[in-house]
């Protein structure tokens, strides 16, 4: 992305930072299209099984606010639970935008979220944290520090994440203070906010706000909250009102159901996803109730279980197929999609590991996913942040830049001049074509051994996630941080320091 010459958007970037970190997109925009998997009339026939369920079981929402608002709207209520006739949902989410863009502090690094765009970020939301060396613990804010950090020094994430890692060292009631000041203070990239109750997501908008000015927030996206849904069909007081706290603000709420299939959702492909396509459309319709217009993100999360222990199972092929139905859904409806991740249920970042991520996120390429939520990191069902799984996964990442880039047709790609040179039965090595394009041409994996197997055991016979050990070291002992301007930290500072000594700690 250029830098923005003038204006308020200049003003902002004078006052939070100036581009830094290793050179790569902003984000990536797409070249290989999203694939369709069913018939215009297969998707009627699940819109019309989601608005059955919305029209005859209907969905609690806890939030009496909430439910005068679907009232006012044509919803019906009884005690807590709402229903929909078919079409209402659909007419209450047309106000939201198909794309926005989320500002960073550093302007370069601003992202849009839909349309033909991709913006990749982190895993989140695991309480341990898992390395080569000290093996599985509880993850600390150091941990947490680390992982944006992490992110922050490699070309293929455009996007800082939210709680990468639960920092279990500090409070439960103070932590997303830290964890937001981190994002700020270790990254220049777009964040994500709390979200676990209401008070805590409207702390974090107020951090955006001195980051970015009051002025700014009015009318530019600057943070997102991961709101999940109570699936099956239940609506918290605590989410929606982390999702009033962000649309009220004009910040943008990402709405994802969790469905595992067997226990939060049918055992079947089709009843899962007409069960997502409800709930999310409820909280996207909320969102829009509460400021029409407002971004938000249509989120997907479908998984499995293994029905004979009641495991979750993660990165399988059914959720897979399912995600490009919820892709559709998406497009359909016009809303930008948060879908997927390098998913897996394996404890260390092993064969099971990458082959379920692979899976996993080349659903959500394939699906027309904008915002790849959980793409570096992910262990052991999302328990466990691996930090040699991360930078297998963000090398995983780089690759699939290049895979989206799709087929370039420019007259040097054909090669003309390099099969005059070559000829008949003569190879391209050392052709002045391939000599043109030899840094280019194919995606340099930092973490594969493709040397032959002398070279290898000479070198000591070492394995992928060795390779990714030492690649973290180097990455942490290398960091830099961006710079943040001084007055700007000290009042981020301050308000933390206020916020905290309002309340006693809370453990649980």
């Amino acid at each position: 992305m250029t830098r923005r010459g003038g204006g308020r958007a200049a003003r902002v970037e004078e006052r939070t930072g100036v581009d830094s970190g290793p050179a790569g997109p902003a984000f990536i925009r797409r070249k290989v299209m999203p694939h369709d998997l069913i018939t215009p009339d297969g998707l009627d026939l699940v819109e019309s099984k989601a608005d059955q369920i919305l029209a005859e079981i209907g969905i609690d929402i806890n939030e009496q606010e909430d439910r005068e608002e679907f009232r006012a709207a044509g919803a019906s209520i009884d005690g807590t639970r709402v229903r929909f006739e078919p079409g209402l949902i659909r007419e209450l989410v047309k106000s939201a935008p198909s794309e926005f863009t989320q500002h960073a502090r550093n302007p370069d690094k601003s992202v849009i979220i839909g349309g033909n765009n991709v913006v990749m970020a982190p895993a989140y939301g695991s309480p341990f944290v898992r390395d080569l060396a000290g093996g599985r613990r509880y993850a600390s804010l150091e941990d947490f520090r680390n992982f944006i950090k992490l992110t922050y020094s490699t070309p293929w994430l455009h996007h800082s994440g939210g709680t990468i890692c639960e920092p279990v060292d500090v409070p439960v009631n103070k932590r997303h203070l830290d964890m937001v000041y981190s994002h700020i203070k270790y990254n220049d990239q777009a964040f994500m906010g709390s979200v676990t109750i209401p008070e805590r997501a409207r702390d974090s908008v107020e951090m955006a706000r001195i980051l970015f000015g009051a002025e700014f927030l009015d009318d530019h996206c600057v943070i997102l909250g991961n709101v999940n849904v109570n699936s099956p069909l239940v609506w918290d007081n605590a989410m929606t009102g982390a999702i009033r706290a962000y649309a009220e603000a004009n910040q943008a709420p990402v709405i994802v159901p969790f469905i595992l299939g067997g226990a939060m959702g049918p055992v079947t492909l089709a009843g899962d996803i007409a069960q997502a396509h409800a709930e999310t459309m409820v909280g996207v319709a909320l969102a829009q109730l509460i400021r029409p217009g407002c971004p938000v993100i249509y989120g997907n999360f479908l998984s499995s279980m293994a029905l004979r222990s009641g495991s979750p199972t993660f990165g399988t092929p059914e959720p897979a197929i399912g995600s490009l139905v919820v892709g559709q859904l998406a497009r359909r409806v016009g809303l930008p999609l948060r879908c997927a991740g390098a998913f897996t249920a394996s404890k260390i970042p092993d064969g099971q590991a990458m082959a379920e991520s692979t899976m996993s996120m080349m659903s959500a390429i394939l699906c027309g996913t904008n915002f790849l939520l959980h793409s570096a990191g992910w262990l052991e069902g999302g328990l466990s942040m691996g930090y040699e799984k991360f930078v297998m996964d963000a090398d995983f990442c780089g690759a699939l830049h290049r895979y989206l880039e799709g087929v370039s047709l420019e007259s040097d790609e054909f090669a003309i001049d390099g099969f005059h040179e070559v000829g008949p039965g003569k190879h391209f090595f050392g052709s002045q074509h391939t000599l043109r394009h030899y840094e280019t041409a194919f995606y340099d994996s930092v973490t594969a051994d493709n040397n032959s197997y002398e070279q290898w055991r000479d070198a000591g016979e070492s394995r992928t996630e060795e390779r990714a050990a030492r690649r973290v070291v180097e990455m942490l002992a290398n960091y830099q941080a961006p710079p943040l301007d001084e007055a700007l930290d000290e009042a981020l500072l301050d308000y933390m320091g206020r916020k905290k000594a309002s309340m006693p700690d809370m453990w649980y």
